[in-house]
């Protein structure tokens, strides 16, 4: 169905919700729980938040941070800062401590709007956080204490805001968020994004995937993520869709709010797709409203049964919080590409590169890099961080720091991240694929593959394992499940147990606190060769 493509100039939050609001009313944008907003309702309540928060002294270009939970709330509040040009700082509900101090003095955040019962994080840091100077509560047991001698508004205040259109000069140009990095392998680095980079992600999966005010988009990804904001939210927006938003992932109530909501897409990163696979069959699995399931990289027999099990079809692509998808797996290509990353739509030139930035031929692996074929799509730079933006973009290409490799036929496939990279005894091994494939045991919880070193130089493989609750695992049982299901230069030579991952901000594993750990007790922990342990050919 046509929607509207709206130029550069007027890709900004105030001028697309406007628009939305005059052409779809009272049609419902939003549902969570038992509210609903609509779309004149989202352009009425972002400008009175919008017309709150400057009343309260916040200016164009000043950042806030948003430590909240899942809810509308914070959606409209990261809409809403953006009416008034001001830049939303999520931050994940998780955080504490010294992330949490982190992210907010990175940033430089000059507020922050915080649920009442996450506050007590806030506060035990008050003396460093100087650069703050209001700090809204959300919730019950708003405005009963102060901060740094200021006492905390009640987010209620804010509300109040007059429904007039925000008197301010806001541009497509100017910055809207700092978006967190998944800090895989280091501390995490902020995205510095422009009001426009979002509304051209959510332009390029409407075109691509067909969406309509038909769609209603289900997510139980957390809004301080991209995918939540721009690959959900900003895309029904665009396509004049509903966005059906939960709290959080659950695997066993998954596919019972997707019927409720009437979903016809959602996203699944990561683990969730193998969670959701691994719950027990019923006999109405295939009976559910989804047209197109979002994942990444994924093996193609593996996705091949999950669309036959859910009666879907799978969209597979790849992006970046500094960027857009750049290449895509859509219904309809051939199969024999369904494990891919997928190919260029048009929409960016693709390529694989040696350490030297020169284009490697079809079939040898390098890195993933890429330029757009349109403005203000990537981001405007890492916030303070002039040298690693730089580096980033050398040569005029923006690179991602992920392994990949180039077919004949022009497609792409993943292989890891060029820190997560393992070569063992001349052969390349995919992380990301080793860990869908040990996934599928059935006491295993989560999964992560790490290099370590070998005395026959190269790598060996290691994974940190996590079992299911009350899960007899032993190594060797692994060992054994892994035989025969992958090549046998894949199987794991060293296997551990963790209670938990050491996760980032966006509940990916952070590797590299694994690597430190597996090279201070790799003689202590089980190697397959001194078990003795003879594999498959």
């Amino acid at each position: 169905m046509a929607f509207e493509q709206y130029a550069l100039t007027d890709r900004t939050v105030g001028h697309i919700l406007a628009d939305k609001a005059r052409k779809n009313g009272g049609k419902t944008f939003l549902t969570f729980e038992h509210s609903r907003v609509s779309y004149e309702e989202l352009h009425v309540r972002t400008n009175r938040l919008a017309n709150g928060f400057a009343d309260l002294g916040i200016r164009k270009g000043e950042r806030v941070g948003l430590l909240l939970d899942n809810t509308p709330d914070l959606l409209l509040i990261e809409l809403a800062l953006g009416k008034i040009g001001a830049v939303a700082v999520p931050i994940n509900s998780a955080a504490r401590g010294d992330l949490l101090r982190y992210f907010v003095q990175k940033a430089r955040c000059v507020a922050v709007v915080v649920e009442a019962e996450l506050s007590d994080r806030l506060w035990a840091y008050e003396e460093d956080l100087t650069d703050v100077r209001l700090v809204i509560v959300r919730g019950k047991g708003a405005a009963v204490r102060s901060f740094r001698g200021v006492t905390a508004q009640g987010f209620e205040g804010v509300e109040k805001g007059s429904d007039a259109t925000p008197d301010v000069d806001v541009k497509f140009s100017d910055p809207h968020f700092v978006l967190f990095t998944s800090g895989t392998t280091g501390p995490s680095k902020g995205v510095l994004a422009a009001q426009a980079q979002g509304w051209g992600t959510a332009e390029i999966f409407a075109r691509h995937t067909s969406l309509s005010r038909d769609d209603i988009l289900y997510t139980c990804l957390p809004l301080f993520h991209v995918n939540a904001i721009w690959n959900t939210s900003y895309t029904a927006i665009w396509t004049d869709a509903e966005v059906a938003l939960s709290r959080r992932f659950s695997a066993s109530r998954f596919w019972d709010e997707i019927r409720a909501a009437g979903a016809t897409q959602f996203a699944a990163l990561g683990a969730m797709i193998t969670i959701i696979w691994n719950q027990p069959e019923r006999p109405d699995d295939a009976d559910n409203p989804v047209r197109l399931c979002f994942t990444v990289p994924t093996p193609a027999d593996f996705i091949q049964k999950f669309e036959s099990r859910f009666a879907l079809k799978n969209v597979t692509w790849f992006s970046m919080s500094e960027n857009f998808p750049i290449v895509m797996y859509l219904p309809g290509d051939p199969l024999d590409k369904m494990a891919s990353m997928g190919r260029p739509r048009g929409d960016a030139e693709v390529r694989i590169v040696d350490e030297n930035d020169v284009e490697l031929p079809a079939g040898e692996i390098g890195e993933l890099v890429f330029r757009p074929a349109d403005p203000w799509r990537v981001m405007l730079g890492y916030d303070q961080m002039a040298e690693a933006t730089v580096s980033n973009n050398r040569n005029f290409w923006f690179h991602t720091g992920d392994r990949a490799w180039r077919d004949e036929d022009g497609w792409f496939w993943y292989v890891d991240r060029i820190k997560d990279s393992i070569r063992r005894r001349g052969e390349n091994i995919s992380t990301q694929e080793l860990e869908v494939l040990v996934r599928q045991h059935p006491d295993i919880d989560d999964v992560a593959a790490i290099a370590v070193p070998s005395e026959l130089s190269e790598d060996e493989v290691m994974i940190y394992v996590k079992a299911r609750e009350g899960a007899a695992l032993t190594a060797e049982g692994i060992i054994r499940f892994c035989d025969g299901r992958m090549p046998y230069y894949m199987v794991p030579r060293y296997v551990d147990f963790v209670d938990e991952f050491p996760l980032t901000p966006t509940e990916k594993i952070q590797k590299y606190k694994l690597r430190e750990r597996a090279l201070a007790t790799l003689s202590n922990v089980f190697d397959r060769e001194k078990a003795g342990i003879k594999l498959s050919r």
